[in-house]
């Protein structure tokens, strides 16, 4: 399978892994903020435990010495934890490393690191967070990706079901999608829709 799956949905507590785990996801990517040590690694270690034997692969989001310390394989770090984060120490764990950007001195930066991936955002608009940086849009995609070469790029930002076409043909090779399912009116039939629409097999209800 490929790292990461197309559809990436990034989540907040350890009740949405286990959701997304049951329902096929082959990425999901845990970002909780605002925790201290114990209880970063804490919700590590059981959202690892959660991911244990299925096909989901988990990605830590920040934590990058709880992720070491609990035995994850992935990490992914905004800038400003990037600046703070051991970055050797990260690849002598052996975890794969994907780093958000937003403009192009963020993605020099990226690049520096050699990532596994580069995300771009936000895409479209977010009520999701305050951002610091206006709406990249499509074609900013498309820049990136002639960028960045063969790194995966992940869109993230703002991103519905019914747009993820348009950002796959512009040259995302994933999404990263946070309220078109965690405040769907249903939302184990939005993910399913969206493993539908990247091709990977939905979990039987």
């Amino acid at each position: 399978m490929p790292y990461p799956d197309r559809f990436y949905p990034v989540v907040d507590t350890l009740t949405w892994v286990e959701r997304l785990t049951r329902l096929g996801a082959g990425t999901v990517q845990l970002r909780a903020k605002e925790l201290a040590p114990p209880a970063a690694f804490a919700l590590v270690r059981d959202a690892l435990a959660v991911t244990k034997g299925t096909g989901t692969k988990l990605v830590v989001n920040d934590y990058w010495q709880a992720a070491i310390d609990a035995g994850a394989q992935h990490l992914h770090l905004g800038q400003e934890d990037l600046a703070d984060a051991d970055v050797k120490a990260i690849r002598r764990a052996g975890l794969t490393l994907g780093l958000s950007t937003h403009d192009d001195a963020e993605l020099d930066n990226a690049l520096r690191h050699d990532p596994d991936y580069v995300a771009l955002g936000p895409i479209f608009p977010t009520t999701l967070k305050a951002m610091r940086f206006a709406p990249q849009g499509l074609d900013r995609i498309g820049l990136w990706k002639r960028r960045i070469g063969h790194v995966p790029l992940v869109a993230i930002g703002g991103i519905t079901l019914e747009q993820a076409p348009a950002v796959f043909k512009a040259g995302a090779e994933s999404i990263a999608v946070v309220s078109d399912i965690t405040r769907h009116s249903d939302p184990d039939a939005r993910v399913r829709a969206w493993l539908t629409l990247t091709e990977q097999p939905a979990v039987p209800a």
